[in-house]
C-alpha cells in the first residue's frame, strides 16, 4: 500500500511538472509574440494559432490530406517492414550473407534518405506511389537492423530444438524466430513507422498536391503562419498518437514475454 501510494504521488508530480512546463512555454511564446523582437507573423499569438487549429479541424480538406498521408505511410511501412523482416531473418540465418551484406545496409541506413527522392520520383512518378516508396525505404532500414539483431540474440539452444523437430521454415519462423525476438522486432517496427511517416512528409513537402506535408509547405509559402503552426501541431498529435500505440504494444509484448519466462521457470 505504501509503495502504491508512493507511485501515485510520483505520477502526480510528474504530470504536474508536465502541465507547468507546458504553461510556461505557452506563456513565453505569447510574451515573445507581443514583444516585437521578431518580424510580424513569425511568432503569431497563441489565440491566432488556436483559431487556425479550429479552422483546420472543421475543414474537410484537412481530413482528406490526413487520410492520404496515413495511407501512404501505412502502405509504405507495411511493404518496407515485410521486406525488412524477411531479409533480417536471412541475414540472421546465414553468417556469410550477413558479413557480405551488413556493411552496405548499415552504410545506406545511415545516409539521409531524402537524397534518393529524385530517383524515386523518376521511377514511381510524382503520385502517391512515390510517397509510398519513400515510406517503405525509410521503414526498411531500422526494421531490418532490429530484426537481424533480435535474431542474433536468440539462444542457440532454441534454434537447435527447432531443428531437432525438423520444423519447416514457416514453422521455424512462427514458433521460434518471431516469439524469441518479439521485443527487438517491435522496437524496430516502432522506429520504422515513425521514420516512414517522416519520409512521406518529406516527399510531400518536396513535390505533392495533397497530404499533410503539402498542406504544411503550402501554408508557409502563402505566409499563412498561424495555419502553418496549426498543421505542425496536428502532425505532432498524429505522430504522438502512433508512437503511443506502438509503445503500448511494445509494453504488452514485454509483459507477455516476462510472464512466459516466469511460467517456464516454474515449470
Amino acid at each position: 500500500m505504501v509503495f502504491a501510494s508512493s507511485q501515485t504521488i510520483t505520477s502526480y508530480r510528474i504530470n504536474l511538472i508536465k502541465v507547468v512546463t507546458l504553461a510556461v512555454c505557452l506563456s513565453l511564446w505569447e510574451i515573445l509574440s507581443r514583444s516585437g523582437l521578431f518580424y510580424a507573423g513569425i511568432m503569431p499569438s497563441i489565440v491566432l494559432v488556436v483559431k487556425a487549429l479550429g479552422s483546420e479541424l472543421t475543414d474537410r480538406s484537412f481530413y482528406h490530406d490526413l487520410g492520404l498521408t496515413m495511407l501512404e505511410s501505412s502502405v509504405g511501412f507495411v511493404f518496407g517492414s515485410i521486406l525488412a523482416i524477411a531479409l533480417g531473418i536471412m541475414l540472421g540465418i546465414s553468417r556469410y550473407f550477413r558479413r557480405m551484406a551488413m556493411p552496405y545496409i548499415v552504410s545506406i541506413g545511415a545516409t539521409p534518405k531524402i537524397i534518393f527522392l529524385p530517383i524515386i520520383f523518376l521511377i514511381f512518378g510524382i503520385g502517391i506511389e512515390s510517397k509510398m516508396a519513400k515510406g517503405a525505404m525509410s521503414a526498411f532500414f531500422p526494421v531490418v537492423l532490429s530484426t537481424t539483431s533480435g535474431f542474433l540474440l536468440i539462444p542457440p539452444v532454441i534454434l537447435r530444438v527447432g531443428e531437432s523437430f525438423a520444423l519447416s521454415r514457416w514453422q521455424m519462423a512462427t514458433k521460434i524466430y518471431f516469439p524469441a525476438m518479439a521485443v527487438p522486432l517491435m522496437t524496430g517496427l516502432r522506429l520504422g513507422i515513425a521514420v516512414s511517416t517522416i519520409g512521406v512528409l518529406a516527399a510531400e513537402i518536396t513535390y505533392a498536391n495533397a497530404g499533410l506535408g503539402y498542406r504544411l509547405i503550402n501554408s508557409a509559402e502563402q505566409y499563412k503562419i498561424p495555419q502553418m503552426y496549426a498543421t505542425m501541431i496536428l502532425i505532432f498529435v498524429v505522430a504522438g498518437t502512433i508512437n503511443w500505440v506502438m509503445t503500448r504494444i511494445l509494453a504488452a509484448t514485454s509483459r507477455h514475454q516476462r510472464s512466459q519466462a516466469s511460467l517456464s521457470a516454474l515449470g
